[in-house]
């Protein structure tokens, strides 16, 4: 259903399953004292790992998700021309919602790759797996309210796809004793195909 390996121009990523990541190397850049973690995930959904199991629970989880068809979990790392090449820069991800025809993206970065503009080009990748090969009729992405280097990375791919910001939604995500307002973006597939056309005409 999910390609093992997806290609752009610098990038590639590669799913997460324990055949192609090692626990370990994962491990150290999701861990508790892993460099920069707490600004990393200060406005992601997740905590930084707090031993090796919780990183084999998060492979175990992706790999469920991928044979059960509900979505795909990638490590991105930047191809030879890049700096660091080969290494492990973040993870992404597509959540399939199949009732709902809607894929959701997700993304953390390392905050080295903080920048490059890796975040539009996984996300077009990404776009193009959920219309072309899944059918797919939406495309979503959220961020955390404050989160504004997600936001303005967010803003110019949904713009540059034909997409736009839907609203906020309040209460959205439990963040321990607190609970956040979310930001949503969209692109319908005839947002994005209407973009392709412009791109090649």
């Amino acid at each position: 259903m999910f390609p093992e390996r997806i290609e752009t121009d610098r990038l590639v990523l590669e799913a997460v399953t324990h055949e192609n990541v090692d626990v370990f190397e994962l491990y150290r850049h999701t861990a508790h004292d892993a460099p920069h973690i707490d600004e990393i995930t200060e406005h992601l959904s997740w905590d930084p790992h707090a031993t090796p199991k919780q990183t084999k629970e998060f492979i175990d989880w992706a790999e469920k998700n991928r044979n059960e068809a509900i979505g795909a979990e990638y490590v991105i790392k930047p191809k030879d021309e890049e700096g660091s090449a080969g290494e492990i820069a973040g993870t992404t991800g597509l959540n399939v919602d199949w009732e709902k025809r809607t894929g959701a993206l997700g993304l953390w970065l390392r905050k080295p790759f903080w920048g490059r503009g890796y975040s539009g080009e996984r996300a077009g990748a990404l776009m193009e797996l959920a219309f072309d090969r899944l059918d797919l009729e939406l495309v979503a992405i959220e961020h955390l309210a404050g989160n504004e280097k997600s936001r303005r990375a967010i803003e110019k791919y949904v713009e540059a796809h034909g997409g736009q910001y839907d609203g906020i939604l309040r209460n959205r995500r439990p963040d321990g004793d607190d609970v956040r307002d979310s930001h949503r973006f969209t692109v319908t597939r005839e947002q994005w195909e209407a973009s392709r056309a412009e791109e090649t005409s």
